[in-house]
């Protein structure tokens, strides 16, 4: 167990930032990040001799997020108890974020779910589009026209707030 505890460790410390990012920006609305770090850095220990290629660690944990949350979103559909705003969303603390990253975290999580990941992986992350054509089994240019298509409506969602907040105002 401590051999396996410390190759864990070793191979999760350099993707911390990453795993991070991804979990912010994918969990908005959600469920708060750190939940979403904690319960899928748990379930990846208990899988972790499942790992076939260690150097797919990242992968491996971003494919148990997206199920976290996946899993999560289910049980919030079938469950009438669970503390949500008038929006329907997870209250979070405002002071966690900026103004500037929730106005993009909620954006993003208007997008359809292709081009939301594909703007993650590749503008918060860091990705290449090459990685996240071989994280997603997708080929290149479908991925930059995800990526495109997303950024478009991003831009149209960010501009089309920031004139409706303009007007409200005057």
């Amino acid at each position: 167990m401590s051999q396996s505890k410390e190759s864990f460790l070793i191979l999760y410390q350099p993707v911390h930032q990453s795993f991070e990012r991804f979990c912010k920006a994918r969990s908005y609305g959600k469920m708060p990040f750190k939940d979403l770090m904690q319960e899928s850095l748990l379930i990846a220990f208990s899988k972790f001799d499942k790992l076939e290629d260690p150097n797919k660690f990242l992968y491996f944990l971003f494919g148990i997020a997206t199920r976290v949350l996946s899993n999560q979103q289910k049980k919030r559909q079938y469950s009438a108890l669970s503390e949500m705003d008038a929006n329907g969303l997870v209250v979070e603390s405002v002071a966690e974020r900026s103004a500037d990253a929730e106005r993009l975290y909620k954006a993003l999580s208007l997008l359809p779910p292709e081009q939301r990941e594909a703007i993650i992986l590749f503008e918060i992350v860091g990705f290449s589009v090459r990685e996240i054509a071989g994280y997603q089994k997708r080929s290149e240019e479908s991925i930059r026209q995800q990526l495109s298509r997303g950024r478009k409506k991003l831009l149209d969602l960010l501009t089309e707030k920031a004139i409706l907040k303009s007007l409200s105002y005057e």
